[in-house]
């Protein structure tokens, strides 16, 4: 075939998908030598997992609209737990793409930012007319915006830290107070103000310059002593005993070591400083 021949192929081949009513994926990377490859379609495997979450973060808005509020903050625990696994089955199988992360992140803005939201503005925060408006969207928009700021930063940053909240971790401080409360029979509407300000600091330490341990040193694949296993199965058996407060335990402790750690690191410097 002649390179004229090919380009009328091409062409016609162009031609042909402009007729169908979705418009074919195309992607470009770098190659070996530096230049830039096309690729068509995208990869199944890792965006399956990312439809999963985006499928429980909708699960859990649609279930706080009608007022099954457990359901929709299992929902959104459940999100997370597809969340981690996308990211970790793209790099193991070698299909990480520019689609899948502009998809992921998408994802993450339903089921962590809008989702968890929803549900604690269904569950408490109605009675507080306006101001439960404004409690809702300080998360909502902090969610943007730390998903926005992870996304301009990737490569830049230390790997062992976030800066900022992550907003799984955000969702699951949310979500973990409703489910946990819901259980013990606790009405949002008594406590609104109180879930009201927890939400928004949740939002607002998305946002902060507050350094959290991100585990991603941690080696996964390497040989560990044995009770390290045992350790792992006695951490599922406590949690399964009672895992709405648990969890929410272990998100709240979490969400405090950000500002513990920046305030220990402060102390350790002004003891430097003084002892100079």
């Amino acid at each position: 075939m002649t390179e004229h021949q090919s380009k009328d192929h091409d062409t016609e081949v162009e031609g042909a998908h402009a007729l169908l009513p979705i418009d074919e994926h195309v992607e470009e990377v770098s190659g070996p030598d530096g230049r830039k490859i096309r690729h068509k379609g995208i990869y199944l495997l890792p965006n399956l997992f990312t439809t999963a979450a985006l499928f429980s973060g909708f699960y859990a808005i649609v279930s706080a609209m009608d007022g099954n509020f457990t359901h929709a903050a299992v929902a959104i625990f459940i999100a997370m737990v597809l969340d981690g696994l996308d990211g970790r089955v793209a790099r193991l199988t070698n299909t990480q793409s520019a689609f899948g992360a502009e998809y992921d992140s998408l994802s993450d803005m339903v089921a962590f930012g809008i989702a968890p939201a929803v549900v604690v503005f269904s569950w408490a925060l109605t009675d507080l007319g306006k101001v439960g408006w404004v409690f809702a969207f300080i998360y909502v928009a902090g969610a943007a915006l730390r998903l926005a700021r992870f996304n301009t930063h990737i490569g830049d940053d230390d790997k062992r830290y976030f800066t900022g909240l992550p907003s799984p971790s955000g969702a699951g401080l949310v979500a973990g107070m409703v489910w946990s409360l819901s259980d013990f029979g606790v009405d949002g509407n008594d406590i609104a103000l109180l879930v009201g300000i927890l939400t928004a600091l949740g939002g607002l330490l998305m946002v902060s310059n507050f350094r959290y341990y991100s585990f991603k040193d941690l080696d996964f694949k390497g040989r560990v002593p044995f009770f390290v296993i045992l350790v792992v199965v006695l951490g599922f058996a406590i949690i399964s005993s009672d895992p709405s407060r648990i969890l929410w335990a272990i998100f709240v402790g979490y969400t405090i070591s950000g500002p513990v750690m920046s305030l220990w690191r402060l102390r350790q410097r002004t003891k430097s400083a003084s002892a100079e």
